[in-house]
């Protein structure tokens, strides 16, 4: 279930949005990320985990990489689309 309100937020990403939302998505997507990477470790995925581990670094609040807009909308799709792919319940 959070993998998919996750990827509904990084969806209404790609509209433009005020600054302050992407600093939630930015929060929101390393957390679930995080808790993905928990739940695949513990059934011994590591690829997944990288995957994750990836996505989590990739979208840190706390050091963030700063790239253009249409990187991000094509990023922000990949990473909805990941966090579909591999739910769990």
């Amino acid at each position: 279930m959070i993998g998919y309100i996750i990827a509904l937020v990084l969806a209404i990403a790609v509209l433009p949005m005020p600054y302050g939302y992407y600093t939630i998505v930015r929060i929101g997507t390393t957390t679930v990320s995080a808790i993905y990477c928990t739940h695949y470790l513990s059934e011994d995925k590591i690829n997944i985990v990288y995957i994750f581990g990836f996505v989590a670094i990739l979208f840190n609040p706390l050091i963030p990489i700063y790239l253009e807009k249409e990187i991000w909308v094509f990023i922000d799709i990949i990473a909805a689309g990941l966090f579909i792919y591999f739910k769990f319940d």
